[in-house]
């Protein structure tokens, strides 16, 4: 499985921005979906996530009420809507996929190249 990450970029405090993650490849199912994110110096964390099948989405504390995570079922595409973005946001954001029905927020198999988003305050 390929995932492909974009959107990332450059917003002021306040702002906001939206990254896709397309999945590709031969004969693959997806169980769940998500996003993590990796601050400079900072392990990697949990964003949000997202039952393929049911659209079930699970989030951060830290982003619950700003970030909305969401799929287009006929494209295999996940989305994350990033709306009031903090510097505190800034962060290497990376796409993730699970074939298995698993945690949704720890346990995935595929991983996207990451993308770079940066809120300047």
């Amino acid at each position: 499985v390929q995932l492909q990450a974009s959107g990332g970029g450059l917003v002021q405090a306040g702002g906001s921005l939206r990254l896709s993650c397309a999945a590709s490849g031969r004969a693959f199912s997806i169980y769940n979906m998500g996003w993590f994110r990796q601050a400079p110096g900072k392990e990697r964390d949990f964003v949000a996530g997202i039952r393929w099948r049911t659209g079930f989405a699970a989030y951060a504390d830290s982003v619950k009420g700003r970030f909305t995570i969401s799929r287009d079922y006929a494209k295999n595409t996940v989305y994350l809507q990033m709306n009031s973005l903090k510097p505190e946001d800034t962060a290497v954001y990376y796409c993730a996929c699970d074939p298995a029905a698993r945690s949704i927020v720890n346990d995935y198999e595929y991983w996207g190249q990451g993308t770079q988003v940066t809120v300047s305050s």
